[in-house]
C-alpha cells in the first residue's frame, strides 16, 4: 500500500503520551506526518512537537479529547493536525496514559462511494453501521454511528477500535471482530454503557457483527451494527429482580431479617437507598384492614444504603418516629397507593417539611426521586417502604413503581408469614412457660437448677422437667420430653407433668409411676386419634426418687437418655439404668434400680436436644456433658451455662433442650430418731415422753406440744388398727418436723367427720388441723403414716 492510502497501517499516526508529559511510543505514521523518527522524539516532552504560539490541550478531568492541534514538522513549517486522544486504563497505580491517534494527514475525504463493499454494506444496514476491513481498520461508517461515536465520520476512518476508545468495550469489540474474520460466523456483543456522542444516561446496546464476503467467498471485512435495546434490558433486569426477591426474600420466619432481606435485594438493583418501617403490632393480636389515621407511628425495622454504613438514614432500626399526614410515609399509608416524589428541590421540600434533619439529608447527598410504597398482605397494612435515588440520575418510573410493587407484595406476605409466626410462637411458648415450673423448690434433700430452651426453628416442643417435694425430705426429680412441636406438643407435656405429680404424690415407686403414666399416654392417644391432624401420642421419661436419710436414689426410664452422675472428687459418669421402652407403647414393664449416692454428687437429667446435633453422634455428645460435668464448681447454674454452651451451637438447637442438675445432701443421722413401738396400749404414754426428751435435746421445745399429740394420735391408731411391728421415726432440719408410723398393715386410714355423739373418728381430723400437711405411702412391708410440722414461725 502507499503511503497515500488511508488504511495502510502506517498511515494512522499513533503516539503513547505518559502521564508526566513525555512521549513513550512512536510509529511509522507519526513519522510520515512530522518527519521525527522514534529515537528523536521518544522519552522528551510531547509538548516540544506543538508549534510555537500553539495552545495546549485542556485534559484535566477528562477521558477522551479531540480536536485540531499545530504541531511542529521536523523541517520546521507548522503542520496542523487532527488529533483524537483518549486516556488509557491503568496497568498499575501510577501508569495512566493518553493514545493520540490522526487517522491521515492532509484535507479530509468523503467516504469511499466507489467501493462497492462499503457502498453494500452502507445500502442494506438499517442502523448505526460501520465496516472494518481485514486489518480491523475502519473502512465506512455512516452518521447513525458517526453521531454515537461523538467524532465525525471523516475523522474516523483508519482506525482500530482501540484508537477511537480505551474503554473495556472497545477492546471487547476488536476481539469479537477478530473471532469474525477468522471463522466467518456472525458475533452479538452486549453492553451497558454511554455513548461517546450521547447526552442522556447509560444504555443498553447490542452490536451485531457479521462477516462480508467477496464473490469467491472470502471473508473481506465485517460489517457492525448496534442496536438500542435498553428497553427489552430493563425488563429483563425487572424480571431477574422479581425473581431473585422470590427466592431471597423470606428464607426465615423473622421479621427484622425479613425486611432487611427486601432491602438488600433492591439496592443497588431498584434505588439506592431503601428503608422499611413497619406498625407495632396491636395488642391481643387484632389486626385492622383499615390503614392507620395520622400521624402514624411507625417503627423503622431495616435499611440498606449503596453507601457503607447507611449514612443517609436519619432513623436507627429499632427506632419509632411519629409520621405526619405531609410525609411521605403517611401519605402513601393513607391513600392506599404507592405515592412518588420527583424532580424539582421543591416538591421534595415541600412533602418533607414535616422534618428538618431528612431534608437536609436530601441536600446533602443529592436525592432527587423518592417513592413510598405501602406494605399490606391479607388485606392488612403492615408499614411502608420508601425507596430513593440520589446517584441514579433517572427518576422514577411507571414501570418502577410496578416493579416496587410486585417486590413489596412479596416481602408483605412474607413479613405477615413471620408475624403469624412469631405470635403463635410467643403463645406457645406463653403456654409452654406457664405449664414448667417457675422456680424449683428448696428442699432439704437436694439444690437444683435448670435451663429450658425452645428450638430456633420448629417452635417450642414437649420437654418438661420437674422437682416434687415428697414425704420423709424425699424428692423426686423428672425429666420427659414429648414427642412433636407446637401447642399441641406444650398441652400434651403439661398434662403428663401434672399427672407425674399426681402420681408422685401417691408416693409411687418410679416403676410403678411410669407404668400408670404409660396407661395415660396410650388413652391420650386413643383420644387424639379422632381428631383430625393430631396423629398418636409418645413420649420418653426419666423419673427419680432420692432419699437424704439412707443417701439413695430410685431410678426408673422409659425410652429416655441415660442420667449421668458427678461424684464429689471424681470424673462424671453415666448411671446404668434400664431402659424401658418409651411411653404410649403399652404392656411392657419397666424396671426401676437403687444407687447409694455420696453427698455432693451432681445428678445430670436432660433431654435428647442437648445431645444431637449435626457434626457428632449421640455418643460424642454425651462425652461432652461428661466433660462440663467433671468440671468442679460451687454454682449449679454455672455448670447448667458451661453445659449448654459446650454443646449447644451459637444459633440456638434444632430441638428444645430441657437440663435438670441437682446436688445432693445428705441428713446426719443426728437429726433422725427412731423406735421400735410394741403393739401395747399401754405404752404410748412412755413414748409421748420419749418424744418429748428427744425434742428437748433437739432444741426443739416450742414444738413439743404438738408434736406429742400428733405421735399419741399416729402411735395409738397404729396399735389400734395397724399390724406389727410398728416403728416411729421423727426427722427435722431448720424447718419442718417430720413424724412418721409404720406398720406391716396395707389398709389406708381416712379422714372422716365424726357425727356429734361419736366416741372415735377425730384423731386424723385433729392432726390435719395441728400440722402442715399429713398423709400415707405404701411399701412392699405396709405403710408409713406421716405428718410435716412447720419449725419457721415456732423458732
Amino acid at each position: 500500500m502507499s503511503p497515500d492510502d488511508a488504511f495502510d497501517e502506517g498511515a494512522a499516526a499513533r503516539a503513547v503520551i505518559a502521564v508526566d508529559g513525555t512521549l513513550t511510543e512512536w510509529n511509522e505514521g507519526a513519522r510520515r506526518l512530522l518527519g521525527h523518527t522514534a529515537d528523536e522524539v521518544v522519552g522528551r516532552p510531547a509538548a516540544g512537537l506543538l508549534a510555537d504560539g500553539a495552545a495546549r490541550p485542556r485534559v484535566e478531568g477528562e477521558q477522551r479529547w479531540s480536536g485540531t492541534l499545530t504541531l511542529r514538522h521536523r523541517d520546521g513549517h507548522p503542520v496542523p493536525v487532527w488529533v483524537l486522544a483518549h486516556r488509557r486504563p491503568p496497568d498499575g497505580p501510577e501508569t495512566t496514559d493518553w493514545l493520540a491517534v490522526s487517522p491521515r494527514h492532509g484535507p479530509p475525504h468523503g467516504l469511499p462511494e466507489e467501493d462497492p463493499l462499503v457502498r453494500a454494506a452502507l445500502r442494506q444496514s438499517p442502523c448505526a453501521t460501520m465496516i472494518y476491513d481485514e486489518r480491523l481498520r475502519l473502512r465506512g461508517v455512516n452518521d447513525a454511528m458517526a453521531d454515537l461515536v461523538g467524532l465525525p465520520a471523516e475523522r474516523l476512518l483508519g482506525l482500530r477500535p482501540t484508537d477511537i476508545g480505551s474503554r473495556p468495550q472497545n477492546r471487547e469489540l476488536e476481539e469479537r471482530l477478530r473471532q469474525v474474520l477468522g471463522t466467518g460466523r456472525r458475533q452479538d456483543m452486549q453492553t451497558y454503557m454511554k455513548a461517546g456522542g450521547e447526552t442522556r444516561g447509560p444504555h443498553a446496546w447490542l452490536a451485531r457483527m457479521a462477516p462480508l464476503t467477496d464473490a469467491s467467498g472470502r471473508v473481506r471485512g465485517v460489517c457492525v451494527t448496534a442496536h438500542d435495546f435498553s428497553d427489552q434490558y430493563r425488563s429483563r433486569e425487572r424480571l431477574q429482580l422479581v425473581n431473585e426477591a422470590s427466592v431471597r426474600i423470606g428464607t426465615t420466619l423473622d421479621v427484622t431479617r425479613t425486611a432487611q432481606e427486601m432491602a438488600d435485594v433492591c439496592v443497588p438493583a431498584l434505588a439506592d437507598f431503601v428503608s422499611v418501617d413497619l406498625l407495632d403490632p396491636r395488642e391481643h393480636g387484632e389486626e385492622s384492614a383499615r390503614p392507620p389515621a395520622p400521624p402514624v407511628a411507625l417503627r423503622r425495622v431495616a435499611h440498606r444504603s449503596v453507601n457503607p454504613g447507611d449514612p443517609e438514614a436519619v432513623a436507627k432500626p429499632g427506632q419509632t418516629d411519629l409520621y405526619p399526614e405531609t410525609s411521605p410515609q403517611a401519605a402513601s399509608l393513607s391513600a392506599g397507593h404507592t405515592v412518588v416524589a420527583s424532580g424539582s428541590a421543591d416538591d421534595l421540600e415541600r412533602w418533607l417539611a414535616w422534618d428538618p434533619a431528612r431534608f437536609s439529608r436530601i441536600r446533602e447527598y443529592g436525592v432527587h426521586s423518592t417513592m413510598s410504597v405501602p406494605l399490606t398482605a391479607r388485606g392488612t397494612t403492615l408499614g411502608v417502604a420508601v425507596f430513593t435515588r440520589f446517584r441514579r440520575p433517572e427518576p422514577f418510573t411507571e414501570d418502577d413503581v410496578l416493579l416496587a410493587e410486585e417486590v413489596t407484595a412479596r416481602a408483605a406476605v412474607c413479613i405477615d408469614n413471620a408475624r403469624r409466626y412469631s405470635r403463635e410462637r410467643e403463645t406457645t411458648l406463653t403456654l409452654q412457660r406457664s405449664l414448667l415450673p417457675r422456680t424449683l423448690p428448696r428442699t432439704a434433700a437436694v439444690e437444683a437448677a435448670s435451663r429450658y430452651l425452645p428450638a430456633t426453628r420448629s417452635g417450642v416442643g414437649g420437654d418438661w422437667f420437674d422437682v416434687i417435694p415428697l414425704s420423709g425430705m424425699r424428692v423426686a426429680m423428672v425429666v420427659g420430653d414429648v414427642v412433636g412441636h407446637g401447642i399441641q406438643a406444650s398441652a400434651t407435656m403439661g398434662r403428663l407433668r401434672t399427672a407425674v405429680r399426681t402420681l408422685a404424690d401417691i408416693d409411687l415407686a418410679p416403676d410403678e409411676l411410669l407404668t400408670h403414666l404409660d396407661d395415660l399416654v396410650v388413652r391420650l392417644s386413643l383420644e387424639s386419634g379422632g381428631d383430625a391432624g393430631t396423629g398418636e401420642v409418645g413420649a420418653t421419661c426419666l423419673y427419680a426418687v432420692y432419699d437424704p436419710v439412707s443417701r439413695r436414689c430410685s431410678l426408673a426410664r422409659a425410652g429416655h437418655p441415660l442420667p449421668l452422675v458427678a461424684p464429689p472428687d471424681g470424673p462424671a459418669r453415666r448411671l446404668d439404668v434400664p431402659s424401658g421402652p418409651p411411653l404410649g407403647v403399652g404392656g411392657l414393664p419397666f424396671e426401676s434400680v437403687d444407687v447409694e449416692l455420696r453427698e455432693g454428687s451432681v445428678l445430670a437429667f436432660h433431654t435428647d436436644g442437648l445431645l444431637a446435633g449435626r457434626e457428632r453422634d449421640l455418643d460424642a455428645g454425651t462425652r461432652m456433658v461428661l466433660e462440663a460435668l467433671s468440671i468442679p464448681s460451687d454454682s449449679l447454674d454455672e455448670t447448667c451455662d458451661r453445659v449448654l454452651h459446650s454443646l449447644l451451637p451459637p444459633g440456638g438447637s434444632a430441638d428444645d433442650v430441657a437440663l435438670l442438675l441437682a446436688r445432693t445432701r445428705g441428713l446426719p443421722s443426728s437429726q433422725v430418731a427412731t423406735w421400735d413401738i410394741p403393739a401395747d396400749p399401754a405404752l404410748v404414754a412412755p413414748i409421748r415422753k420419749q418424744v418429748v426428751d428427744q425434742l428437748e435435746r433437739w432444741g426443739l421445745v416450742e414444738a413439743t406440744f404438738t408434736a406429742e399429740l400428733v405421735v399419741s394420735e399416729l402411735v395409738t391408731n397404729a396399735i389400734r388398727y395397724g399390724a406389727p411391728p410398728i416403728r416411729l421415726r421423727l426427722i427435722h432440719d431448720a424447718a419442718t418436723l417430720i413424724c412418721e408410723v409404720s406398720d406391716t398393715n396395707h389398709t389406708a386410714p381416712h379422714l372422716r367427720r365424726a357425727k356429734t355423739w361419736d366416741e372415735g373418728g377425730r384423731g386424723l381430723l385433729l392432726v390435719a388441723q395441728l400440722t402442715q400437711r399429713w398423709g400415707s405411702r405404701h411399701n412392699a412391708e405396709g405403710k408409713t403414716i406421716w405428718a410435716e410440722l412447720a419449725l419457721v414461725e415456732e423458732l
